[in-house]
C-alpha cells in the first residue's frame, strides 16, 4: 500500500455513527440481511427488496461472523449500489473493520486499492482495526504508514490498542528508534497505557539496556516509582539477561520493601539468573523462599530451574533430580525426562539416557521426538547410524511419529559421513512414512552429492522438489549452482541462476558468495565480478567472505594489482579485512618473492586487529624456509606462531622441516645477529648445539621443533608429530622425550610423564637428555625446572642402580 494510495482515501470529520436511532425495524432488517446471505444461493433478487440496505449495512457488516458472506455483501452492493455504498464512509469503514478482524491483509489491499479511485471516508476506528491487522500480520511497513496516515488526517495517534500492535512489531524488528517516536506521540496526545509502556521496556531490557528502560518508567511515574510486580519482573529479568543478578537481587529487595508480592515468574527469573552464573546455592536458597511464601510450584518451573543448573555444567544425576521433583511437591514429566535425556546426551552417557527413555515408557509418559532427537543425534555423532536407524523405528513402535526434524538430524549425519545410498534411501522412508522432505533435506542431500561428484542425482533430486511443488530457497540454488561449478559444468550452473530468477529468489549474501566462491576456485574472475555486481543492484552488501573469496580469486590468478585493488575497495566499503583476507595477500606477495611487502601487511594485520591464524604462519615459514639465507626469518615467524598460540598443523612442521634438512646439509649455522628482537633463538640453539655434537640435519630439525613446541606448553601437539615422526622411522631419543616431559611439566599435568616410554634408554641415553635438558631449562621457569629435573635426575640414579645390581650380580 503506497502513500499515494492512503492519500486518495479521506478521513470521516466526525468519527461517531450517531446518523440514525437503531430501532427494533431497523435491527430485524438487520438480522433478515445476514439471514438472506448466510441460507441463499441467489441472493441479488431478495436483497433488492431490502429498504435501506445501504443505510443499515454498517450494522450488518458489524454483526457477520463470516468474512466471506461479508465479502459477498460487499460485492453485491459494489455492483448494484455502488455510487451509493461508496459515498457512505461508515459502510466502507465497518467493511474494512471486518476484514480486519479476520486478518484478510491481501483483500484490505485490494479493497483500498479500489477506493482511490473515489474519495470514499474512512472512519478513525476503521483505520485503527486496519493498522491492528497490518501489525498482527506482521507487515510492519504497511501499518507504519497507516499510522502515519492517522495521525495526519486526525492530528491524533490510532487506538491504544492499534498502537501497541505496532509498538510490539517494532520492538520485534529491534526497531527502538521508531518504536519510541511512536510511544512519545502516544504520550503527547494521551493515548498511552501501561501495557504500551511495557512493551518498550521489555524490548529495551532484552537488548541490555535496562537502565534505560528504568528511565523510561521513571519519565512516566515519577523517580524511583515502578508502578506493578510486571514491572518489576521486566527490570529483574533485563539484569538477569545480562548476567547482572546483583542489581536483579537489589530490585527483588526494593519490591518486596515496597509491599509488592513476588509472583512464581519472579522467583523463577532471579533462580534462572542465579543459575546461569553458577550461584546454586543462592538458587536453592530463593526456591526454599518460594515455598515459605506459600506459592504453588509446578513442574514446568522445576524443569526450568533443573534445565539452567545442566546447561551450567551441574553433574548430571537423574535419578537425584527426579527425587528433587517429587520432594518439591510435583511429579515429573515427559519434559523433566527430555531435559536429563538431552543432558546425558550431551556428556556422552548414550547408555543412560536410553535407560531413562525407557524409564518414562514405563511410567506412561509417551516419548516424543525432542525425546528421541538428542539420542539420534549423538549417535550420529559416534557414527553408529545403525544404532540411530533403530531408535527411528523404536519411535514408531512407541506411538511416536518422528517428524521431519528428527529425519534431519540423521539424513545430516549420513551426509557428513559421507554414507550418501543411507542418505537418500532415508529420504525415501521418509517420504513412504508420510512425511514430506522440505527444501532443507533436500539441500543437504543435494550437498553431499555435489561434495562427492555424483551431480546427476543431485540434478534429478532438484528435479523432484519441483515436480514436489516443493519451492527451493537461496540455499538449495546456491548448493546446486556450486556442484556445477564443481563440476566444470558452467552451462548447468548458469541454467540453474537463470531459474532462481525466474522463479523469484532472491539470493542473499550467502547464495551469491556460494557462486563468487566456485567461479573464483575455476578461475572466472568475470562471473565472479558480474555476481558481485548483482549483489549491489539488489541492494545486498558484500560482506568479508565476499572480498576475501574475490582478493584469493585474484591472488591465485597472481593478479596482485586487482588483489590490492579490492582489498582497498574493501576498506572504504567499511568492510573490515578479516585474517582470510590479509592471509590472502601476504600469500600473494610470498608467491610473488616480494617478502617485504609480505611482511608489511602481516605487521599491518596484526595492528588492526585480526589475529594471525595457521595459515598465516605457515605461508610465511613456507616462503623463507626455501632459500638458505632466509632460515632465520621462518624461524622467528615459527616462534612467533608459538608465542601466540598458534598451534602448527603438519604442513608447517614440513616446511620448517624440509627447508632446514635442504638448506643446511652438512652445514653448521650461525645465530642471526639480533635475531628475534635481541632475544636468543631456542630453535637454533638446539639446532646448532646438535648439529656440532653430530646429530643428523633431520634429528636436529625434528628435535628443535618438539622442543619448542613443548617449552611453549604445545605438548599434546609435540605428541603427536612425535607419533608421526615413528611412523616415519625415527625413534624417539633423548632429547624429545626430555622435552615431552619438561613439555607436561609447563602445563602442570605431571601424571601423564608417565606415559613416556624412556624404556629403550640406557644410562648413557639418560645422561644425554640431562644434558640436553640443561640447554632447555635457560627457557623456563624455575618451578618447572624444579619438577622436570627431579623426575629426570631420579630416572638416572634408577637406572645407575639398576646397572650396578647387574653388574654385582655378574
Amino acid at each position: 500500500m503506497s502513500k499515494t494510495l492512503l492519500s486518495r482515501i479521506k478521513p470521516l470529520t466526525n468519527p461517531i455513527r450517531s446518523h440514525f436511532h437503531i430501532t427494533p425495524q431497523i435491527k430485524n432488517k438487520v438480522i433478515e440481511t445476514i439471514t438472506i446471505l448466510k441460507t441463499q444461493q441467489n441472493f441479488t433478487q431478495s436483497l433488492n427488496v431490502v429498504k435501506d440496505l445501504v443505510e443499515i449495512s454498517p450494522l450488518v457488516f458489524d454483526r457477520i461472523q463470516n468474512v466471506e458472506i461479508g465479502v459477498k455483501l460487499f460485492d453485491w452492493l459494489s455492483n448494484q449500489r455502488k455510487d451509493e455504498f461508496l459515498a457512505n464512509g461508515f459502510a466502507c469503514s465497518s467493511f474494512l473493520k471486518l476484514l480486519a478482524r479476520f486478518r484478510v491483509v491481501t483483500e484490505i489491499d485490494n479493497v483500498l486499492r479500489g477506493f482511490k479511485k473515489e474519495y470514499v471516508k474512512l472512519s478513525y476506528e476503521a483505520l485503527s482495526y486496519v493498522l491492528h491487522a497490518y501489525a498482527e500480520s506482521g507487515l510492519l511497513e504497511k501499518a507504519f504508514e497507516v499510522y502515519g496516515y492517522v495521525v495526519e488526517c486526525y492530528g491524533t495517534v490510532p487506538d491504544v490498542i492499534a498502537c501497541n500492535s505496532l509498538l510490539s512489531l517494532f520492538v520485534k524488528s529491534k526497531r527502538f528508534c521508531d518504536a519510541r517516536k511512536v510511544y512519545d506521540e502516544m504520550c503527547e496526545r494521551g493515548c498511552v497505557d501501561n501495557y504500551s509502556t511495557c512493551i518498550l521496556v521489555k524490548g529495551m531490557c532484552s537488548e541490555g539496556k535496562v537502565e534505560e528502560g528504568r528511565k523510561l518508567i521513571e519519565d512516566r511515574w515519577g523517580k524511583g516509582c515502578v508502578p506493578n510486580i510486571v514491572f518489576y519482573n521486566v527490570i529483574i529479568g533485563g539484569y538477569c539477561k545480562i548476567g547482572d543478578v546483583e542489581n536483579a537481587s537489589l530490585v527483588f529487595n526494593e519490591l518486596k520493601l515496597k509491599g509488592f508480592i513476588p509472583t512464581l515468574e519472579t522467583f523463577g527469573t532471579l533462580i534462572n539468573g542465579y543459575c546461569k552464573k553458577g550461584d546454586f546455592v543462592a538458587s536453592d536458597r530463593l526456591l526454599r523462599e518460594v515455598k515459605e511464601s506459600g506459592l504453588i510450584v509446578s513442574v514446568r518451573f522445576l524443569n526450568d530451574i533443573m534445565d539452567a543448573k545442566y546447561k551450567r555444567g551441574a553433574k548430571v544425576e537423574p535419578a537425584e533430580s527426579i527425587r528433587w521433583i517429587v520432594a518439591n511437591g510435583c511429579k515429573a514429566d515427559l519434559a523433566t525426562y527430555n531435559i536429563l535425556i538431552n543432558r546425558l546426551c550431551k556428556v556422552g552417557k548414550m547408555e543412560d539416557a536410553v535407560k531413562l527413555l525407557d524409564e518414562a515408557s514405563k511410567k506412561g509418559l509417551i516419548p516424543n521426538n525432542k525425546s528421541y532427537a538428542p539420542l539420534i543425534q549423538a549417535y550420529c555423532k559416534m557414527n553408529e547410524y545403525e544404532i540411530a536407524s533403530k531408535l527411528l523405528l523404536q519411535m514408531a513402535e512407541r506411538g511416536c511419529k518422528p517428524d521431519i526434524v528428527t529425519y534431519g538430524i540423521l539424513i545430516n549425519g549420513l551426509v557428513v559421513s559421507g554414507n550418501m545410498d543411507d542418505a537418500v534411501e532415508m529420504k525415501v522412508k521418509l517420504t513412504e512414512r508420510g512425511v514430506s522432505p522440505d527444501a532443507a533435506i533436500y539441500n543437504m542431500l543435494m550437498s553431499g552429492l555435489c561434495k562427492t561428484g555424483r551431480f546427476l542425482p543431485a540434478k534429478h533430486l532438484f528435479t523432484e522438489m519441483l515436480d514436489r511443488n516443493i519451492s527451493p530457497d537461496a540455499y538449495v540454488y546456491a548448493t546446486l549452482i556450486d556442484g556445477f561449478i564443481r563440476n566444470g559444468d558452467f552451462n548447468e550452473a548458469r541454467k540453474v541462476i537463470s531459474l532462481s530468477v525466474e522463479n523469484g529468489v532472491k539470493g542473499d549474501v550467502v547464495h551469491y558468495n556460494a557462486m563468487i566462491k566456485g567461479f573464483c576456485r575455476s578461475g572466472m574472475m568475470n562471473e565472479a565480478l558480474m555476481c558481485m555486481n548483482r549483489m549491489t543492484e539488489e541492494n545486498l552488501v558484500p560482506d568479508e567472505y565476499t572480498y576475501s573469496t574475490i582478493i584469493d580469486g585474484y591472488v591465485k590468478q597472481q593478479d596482485m594489482d586487482m588483489a590490492i585493488k579490492f582489498f582497498r575497495d574493501m576498506g572504504k566499503s567499511k568492510c573490515k579485512p578479516n585474517v582470510v583476507t590479509y592471509s590472502s595477500i601476504v600469500n600473494g606477495f610470498c608467491c610473488q618473492g616480494d617478502f617485504k611487502m609480505a611482511e608489511e601487511t602481516f605487521n599491518e594485520m596484526q595492528s588492526c586487529g585480526p589475529v594471525p591464524n595457521v595459515f598465516t604462519y605457515t605461508t610465511l615459514i613456507r616462503s623463507f624456509a626455501k632459500d638458505g639465507s632466509t632460515l632465520g626469518k621462518a624461524v622467528y615467524y615459527w616462534e612467533l606462531m608459538l608465542r601466540n598460540n598458534c598451534v602448527p598443523n603438519d604442513l608447517t612442521f614440513n616446511c620448517l622441516l624440509e627447508g632446514f634438512v635442504k638448506n643446511t646439509s652438512g652445514k653448521l649455522l650461525a645465530e642471526p645477529n639480533g635475531f628475534n628482537e635481541g632475544q636468543s633463538s631456542l630453535f637454533f640453539k638446539f639446532f646448532c648445539r646438535l648439529k656440532t655434537d653430530g646429530w643428523s640435519d633431520h634429528a636436529a630439525a625434528y628435535n628443535s621443533v618438539i622442543v619448542g613446541l613443548s617449552v611453549h606448553g604445545m605438548v599434546n601437539t609435540a605428541c603427536r608429530f612425535q607419533d608421526k615422526m615413528v611412523k616415519k622411522g625415527f625413534s624417539p631419543d633423548p632429547v624429545s622425550l626430555a622435552a615431552i616431559l619438561y613439555g607436561f611439566c609447563v602445563v602442570g599435568n605431571l601424571k601423564q610423564w608417565r606415559n613416556i616410554d624412556f624404556s629403550n634408554l640406557d644410562e648413557k641415553g639418560l645422561e644425554v637428555a640431562v644434558r640436553y635438558s640443561r640447554v632447555l631449562e635457560r627457557h623456563l621457569p624455575q618451578a618447572v625446572i624444579s619438577e622436570a629435573s627431579t623426575i629426570l635426575h631420579t630416572m638416572v640414579e634408577m637406572q645407575r642402580t639398576k646397572n650396578l645390581r647387574l653388574v654385582e650380580s655378574q
